[in-house]
């Protein structure tokens, strides 16, 4: 689908344009989502551009992702995507920014690209030239990781009070192990993903911020630091969360080895306590004719006596040394 906008009296107005439907001349973003062969021949005639096909946008190498030619930028960015799902993904965005228009090319339906649109329909100040649309873009994203990156922190708060229960708490508590570790390597994942992004967005603005060619403009190479600054503190947190995760994971995971150890020891214990009288029984239990107590009247409870204490003893024994 090729969306156009064009610059209004009140912010930018949408359109979409067909296959073959000529372009308006005073568009100025050009947005391609899941373009047609046809809609990317058309944007490439009207503009006179090469625009990058979805297996030249997975390439990871800098100079086939951040480049200049025939007087346009081409920047191509890793952006999350179904962050709100239990299986986040990223996919890349290819910005170019040639002349007075912005071009994009995606093959998600970004969270990011239809809030900042929403916004830019009220608001003609960040319409008033192409830069001005790519940095507002990059903004939107930037702060939608921030968003998914707060939730993520509320998320991982969460599990360390389930896991570290405190209060009432540690008295209601009931350990689910399996379901915090899914949620914690959920979490880990998301991060991961969220950091990518991030890093892929500052080397884009560091490249945007170094292209001296007068196509962009002070306001948005202004916008453009804020930006860089912004992503770098998201980055910072990512790593916090990062450490976090991975420390709610190694504890995670400890104290379910203290749960089996201490589920071992309860059956060693038990085993300790029931191999005396087991000896005893076995002991009476022989086709001897000669056993002392064997043809008294009484014998049967001396032995259940004896088997008592036996186990008794032991038990005292591990009391007295705190073992249990």
């Amino acid at each position: 689908m090729l969306s156009v906008y064009t610059a209004g009296a009140r912010g930018l107005q949408r359109s979409v344009v067909p296959a073959g439907t000529p372009i308006p001349d005073d568009a100025v973003w050009l947005d391609l989502l899941e373009p047609s062969v046809e809609e990317e021949r058309q944007v490439e005639q009207a503009l006179g551009i090469d625009v990058p096909t979805r297996e030249e946008m997975r390439e990871i190498e800098t100079s086939n992702r951040l480049y200049e030619d025939n007087g346009a930028l081409y920047m191509t960015s890793t952006v999350l995507t179904k962050a709100d799902t239990p299986v986040p993904e990223t996919t890349q965005v290819t910005f170019i920014l040639t002349g007075s228009r912005l071009v994009t090319n995606r093959y998600a339906d970004l969270l990011a690209f239809r809030h900042f649109a929403t916004f830019a329909e009220t608001h003609p100040a960040v319409c008033s030239s192409a830069s001005l649309l790519l940095t507002g873009l990059l903004e939107a994203i930037v702060n939608r990781v921030a968003d998914v990156l707060e939730r993520v922190g509320a998320e991982i708060d969460g599990s360390s009070l389930r896991v570290f229960p405190r209060g009432a708490a540690l008295r209601a508590a009931r350990h689910d192990y399996q379901n915090e570790l899914r949620s914690i390597g959920q979490s880990g994942e998301l991060i991961s993903k969220a950091r990518e992004s991030l890093l892929s967005l500052t080397r884009l603005l560091g490249f945007l911020q170094q292209s001296n060619d007068g196509k962009v403009s002070p306001e948005a190479r202004a916008s453009t630091v804020t930006v860089s600054r912004d992503a770098a503190a998201l980055s910072d947190h990512a790593t916090f969360l990062v450490g976090k995760t991975q420390f709610l994971l190694d504890a995670t995971l400890g104290l379910v080895t203290i749960d089996q150890n201490n589920i071992l020891k309860i059956f060693s214990v038990v085993t300790v306590l029931l191999l005396p009288p087991s000896v005893i029984g076995a002991f009476y239990g022989m086709n001897f004719e000669h056993i002392p107590w064997l043809h008294e009247r009484w014998g049967v409870w001396a032995a259940l006596g004896m088997m008592v204490v036996s186990a008794l003893a032991p038990y005292l024994y591990f009391k007295s040394k705190r073992w249990l």
